[in-house]
């Protein structure tokens, strides 16, 4: 039996549905928001029934009716701290997606679970939310920052990296259990994740601190000048935590966050270009390096994936500081409306188990 499903991925100004019935695409589209439109509206916890009927009319003008679904999947934000797989939406979760007091902020993709659990109650079928960015299944040893008060925390492209490093352990002939792997997604923001015996046991923290710089975000940094930073009457909190997760990276450097355009500047000579660029490369090669130890050199592969991924200079450069680690896997571009999709697939054919999120 096939299951149709409608896949909901909030962004701050879109919105990218699809349907499919199993594996077999029906639609995707991405809804663009004008961001006066939105601050209309209200904040991104406002948003909900907005976007829900967006969602409802693309579908519409798309020839699939509401009726015709078996589940809704919300993309999951940040919610408190869970292990990877599939859960079903209730009323905690919601709550706990509109509290900001865990992580100190709301993600647009904290609206995921609330349309779909909006949609889906209308229709009495079950809506479930599948490996959030706040997904931490870290050893405890991992957590030990070296300051007391901090602890280091997992926040990092689950969704993609789960779902690939699933097709991965396929292709390997492997139970993805049993798998050991280093896994890298490249966008705007960047997650190096030590994979050991199919949980995510290790990852620099993709949105702020640890780990490379990014298109857009600062990466790891020098304490010292941070806390100059912090008190030299520039900046707010809020404007230094934009500046470092949105305005930093190779946007800071170069004026761009397009990995491509970068790509292209580099064949067309721009020593700039080229020598920020390579400064990236060099630091996610060094993640993954490290992390390596982590898995105490057992690494069945290594694999890359995500926009930048499609990028042949970067590719060719990084795989030259790691591929004597192990074998490197490229799969470009992200998977999250087929990752969202095949968790609540897998749930409705018993293949895998919701859980309950507590």
């Amino acid at each position: 039996m096939k299951y149709r499903i409608l896949a909901i991925n909030p962004g701050s100004t879109s919105t990218k549905i699809s349907v499919f019935d199993d594996t077999v695409k029906v639609f995707v589209k991405t809804l663009r928001h004008d961001p006066l439109e939105l601050d209309k509206v209200g904040s991104i916890m406002h948003q909900g029934n907005y976007r829900k009927n967006l969602v409802l009319e693309a579908m519409r003008e798309n020839n699939v009716s509401a009726e015709s679904l078996d589940a809704v999947v919300g993309r999951g934000g940040m919610v408190h701290p869970v292990h990877g797989g599939t859960f079903k939406v209730n009323e905690k979760m919601l709550s706990d997606l509109k509290d900001p007091s865990f992580w100190g902020r709301v993600h647009a993709s904290n609206l995921g679970p609330h349309i779909a659990y909006s949609i889906a109650e209308e229709l009495n079928i079950p809506a479930f939310m599948v490996d959030p960015v706040a997904v931490d299944e870290f050893e405890e040893i991992s957590r030990i920052s070296g300051v007391p008060e901090i602890s280091r925390k997992s926040l990092l492209h689950a969704l993609n990296i789960r779902y690939t490093a699933k097709v991965l352990a396929k292709k390997l002939g492997k139970p993805f259990e049993e798998c050991n792997m280093i896994a890298t997604h490249l966008g705007g923001g960047i997650s190096v994740v030590a994979i050991k015996n199919g949980r995510m046991v290790d990852a620099n923290n993709a949105l702020l601190g640890m780990g490379p710089f990014s298109p857009q975000r600062a990466g790891a940094l020098p304490i010292g000048d941070v806390i100059q930073m912090s008190f030299s009457g520039k900046y707010t909190e809020k404007e230094l935590q934009t500046y470092f997760s949105k305005n930093a990276g190779l946007l800071a450097y170069l004026g761009t966050d397009d990995g491509k355009l970068i790509e292209e500047r580099i064949e067309q000579g721009d020593a700039e270009a080229k020598k920020y660029f390579d400064a990236m490369i060099y630091q996610i090669g060094k993640e993954i390096a490290s992390f390596s130890s982590v898995l105490c050199g057992n690494i069945d592969a290594i694999f890359i994936t995500g926009g930048l991924a499609y990028g042949d200079y970067l590719v060719k450069e990084l795989k030259k500081r790691v591929d004597f680690i192990s074998e490197v896997h490229i799969f470009p571009g992200e998977f999250e409306m087929e990752a969202l999709t095949q968790g609540a697939v897998n749930v409705l054919k018993g293949i895998e188990k919701a859980y309950d999120y507590e």
